[in-house]
Formats: structure tokens, sequence, C-alpha cells
């Protein structure tokens, strides 16, 4: 069994509470970041440690904060960033439900370490609940003296604050949520400059993941080095992972970035195998957005070793045999799913949630998805399969934020792994309908236009 740092203390009853939380040893972190450490010293056993951004973009997080400007005279801000809306991702909704006081001392270390008097956590709109819990947390933090003017009579003042999003998938990105933390519409900025240098109220900013800021607390409890030792390479630490789709037993998991990905499909301690006992079709790794894989290469590399369950892991290869670790939403298909029509449903939710700033992304998603709703229903020509290809290889790389990367991704992997899926669609049309609407002929109840 794998080393727990953020859900060992999970299923402890009552955790969730500050009196619980301290006497299982919370808060240790923040006495002693305040107490013996300087804020530079932080930042460089988060450093050592080689935690990366747990987020989805994986960019070393004291790296990210050596970055933060400090012009003399102007505040500075810690955002997190808990607008978790990527499908199949809710590995930060378990920790802020479960335990938001391991969150609220992560933000304290980390402000401390920034020298940032004021801490916003930007919460997705639809998780409605979980403000009422965070802020309650920060309630009894306050209370106990760990928040406010002058905490453990350092000298060291902060406040924390719960802003709840608007519901829009886009404001995930850091600019685009710093937009709407202002009271402004979610749309991603042209960068740079980046918020480092110019972000919340024009500010030094830095945004941060609920998991990383989280991660913190046991780096600073047993020191940088510590942490660096678990884990591969340059994927230090244990990772969350949502795990969800055909299997066993969906949840969040806490894993050692050093196992691989068949044990954490079919051991018993994670996601014990495939669900009704049926064989592994494709998985998505790492949350909607990063590349499908096939069975074959899921579980292995394209070297035909083992592929592991970090960083470089499911990237080996490339996209053209690998994917992303990407946000550590894990989902696995069955024998029995459909890849066109879950490229259809990704494409849907993409089109839906663009911004429309960029002229890729907001046109070419809407085609994309018109498309593939055409070779899931019956009506695709072989022609499709290669506009679908075109189409996203226009979107990807062209737009200012990463949603038209995170649109193409999966429409180009489904169809460079499951093209004949993409064939038969199109030359089983009577099939298409009947197993998606139980129909002999098709009766067109959606206005579909024709792509030029």
């Amino acid at each position: 069994m794998g080393r727990k740092l953020l859900l060992e203390k999970a299923h402890v009853e009552g955790i969730r509470y500050y009196d619980v939380y301290r006497r299982e040893g919370g808060y240790r972190s923040v006495e002693k970041a305040l107490k013996s450490m300087t804020p530079d010293e932080v930042t460089e056993e988060v450093k050592k440690s080689g935690l990366r951004g747990r987020g989805g973009a994986g960019f070393p997080t004291g790296m990210k904060w050596s970055f933060l400007a400090k012009p003399e005279g102007v505040p500075r801000y810690l955002v997190v960033n808990a607008d978790e809306s990527e499908p199949g991702t809710f590995k930060d909704r378990y920790l802020m439900e479960f335990i938001p006081h391991i969150l609220i001392e992560g933000i304290i270390t980390s402000s401390y370490a920034l020298g940032a008097n004021s801490a916003y956590i930007y919460i997705r709109g639809e998780y409605a609940w979980i403000p009422d819990i965070l802020e309650q947390a920060i309630a009894e933090a306050k209370n106990n003296g760990w928040l406010g003017k002058n905490i453990l009579g350092t000298g060291y003042s902060l406040e924390v604050y719960v802003q709840r999003g608007g519901g829009a998938y886009i404001c995930g990105e850091e600019t685009a949520l710093i937009e709407s933390l202002e009271g402004k519409r979610g749309n991603p900025r042209i960068k740079p400059p980046f918020p480092a240098v110019k972000g919340l109220w024009d500010c030094p900013t830095v945004v941060n993941n609920v998991e990383t800021i989280a991660a913190v607390v046991p780096i600073i409890n047993n020191g940088g080095d510590d942490y660096a030792k678990i884990g591969v390479g340059r994927s230090t630490g244990t990772k969350l992972m949502s795990a969800c789709g055909n299997i066993n037993k969906p949840g969040v998991y806490e894993i050692d970035m050093n196992i691989s990905v068949e044990e954490f499909i079919f051991s018993d301690e994670y996601c014990g195998g495939i669900a009704n006992g049926k064989r592994l079709k494709a998985c998505i790794p790492g949350g909607s957005s990063v590349p499908i894989l096939p069975a074959n290469l899921l579980l292995k590399t394209a070297k035909g070793e083992q592929r592991m369950m970090h960083y470089e892991g499911l990237s080996d290869g490339g996209f053209a045999t690998g994917s992303m670790m990407g946000s550590g939403g894990f989902i696995v298909l069955d024998e029995d799913q459909c890849i066109v029509k879950h490229t259809y449903t990704l494409a849907r939710f993409y089109r839906h949630e663009s911004c429309g700033q960029c002229s890729p992304c907001r046109e070419g998603t809407g085609w994309m998805e018109k498309i593939l709703w055409r070779l899931e229903n019956g009506q695709g020509k072989l022609s499709d399969i290669d506009l679908l290809v075109d189409i996203q290889s226009k979107i990807e790389g062209n737009t200012i934020c990463p949603l038209g990367d995170a649109a193409a991704w999966p429409v180009a992997a489904a169809i460079r792994h499951f093209r004949d899926e993409f064939e038969w669609h199109v030359n089983n049309p009577k099939e298409c309908l009947q197993r998606n609407y139980g129909l002999a002929h098709y009766a067109d109840p959606i206005h579909v236009p024709t792509p030029a």
C-alpha cells in the first residue's frame, strides 16, 4: 500500500472540524513556517520537493512562486483554483468536502511564502454545498488564531475569502478565473503579462490548484527532500486520482507515482478491475481534455514497457502513443462503449463551454460537434473523418487559452486510435440508428446543418 500524505486522516471521524483536525496534527506546517522559517525558506522547500501543479499543466510549483513580482507597496494575492470543471475529475471536491482544513492550512503557509495578505478560493458554481463547508472551516481557523491579524504573534496577517463561480468551465483557466473574480465575464486574457506580474486587480498573483496547495502541508511538515523521495524522477510525491467509468470501485485514490496503469486499474486496492467482468477497451487517463488511449497502449508504452502512473509515464511516446496525467480524472471504458459517441459527447461539452473569443475555437468546436453528431446518427461520410482531423488541427495551438487544445486533442486521438470504429459508423448507418434509437428508419428530430 502506498504512502498517504493528503488522505491519511480522511477516514478519521469528524476530521472536517477544527478540533479533530488539530488533534490529529493539523496546522503544524503553519507553526513551523511562521515561527522558524522565512518566506524564501518555505519557497525553497517547495522547490526541493519537486511539487508540480496538480491542476493539469504540471508546472513546478516552487518555480512558479519564484516568478511572483514583488514591487514595493503593491499587494500580492494567492488565488486557489477550485473551479474543478474537467469532466471525470472530482478529487478537489473530495478534499474540500471532507478535509477542508488541509486546504486552509496550505493556504496560510503558501500565502506566507508569497507575502500575500489576502487569499481567494474560487470554487466551481455547481459545488453549491461546499462553500458553506469552507467558510465554516475558515471561521474555525480564524476563531483559533490561525487567520486574521498578527497570526501566532508573528506579525503576519491573512484573510481568506470564498468566491462562488458562475458555472463556466472556461473559468478553470487562470486568467479567465481572475477576470471572473474581478466581477467581469470570464474570458481568458492574452499572456504576457502573466498573473505573476499583473494578475488580480493588476497586482502580482499566484494561481494554484486545490491539491497543489494542500500538498504544501506535508512538504513543510516533513521537508522537501522527504517529499521528493516519493514517486519517480520529476514526478515526485503522491497524486490524487479521480477514478470513474466502467470499473468496480470508482472513487478518489492517492497513489505513489511509481505504480503501473495496470496495477491501478486491476488491483483491489484501487479500481478493482473492469465492472461486470468485461474487457478493457480504452481509458482517458487525465480528464476529458487529454488524448484517449486504447488498451494495448494503455498497459504498455511505445517501447513495450509497462505504462506507469506518472507525468512522464503517461506521456511516453508523445500524443502518437501516449497521453497526459492532466487533472487526474481517470475515465475507464469497457469493450461495449462506443468511442464515436463518447467523442461526440466531449465535443458537445467543449462547444458549449467555449467563451467564443477565438474564431478557431468558437467555430471549430461547433463544426466538430455537428459532424460527430452526424456520424453517430447514421448520416456520416468517410470524408467527414478527415474533415474532423483537419478542423482539429486548425484549432490546436491557435487559441488564446488551452480550451482549444482541450477540444481538439480528444477528437484527434479518438480518430488516431479508433479510425475503424468511425468508418464502421459510416458504413453501417442502419445499425447506428437501431442502436441509438431502436429505429429501422431515420427520423431527424434535430436539424443539423451540413458542413461545407
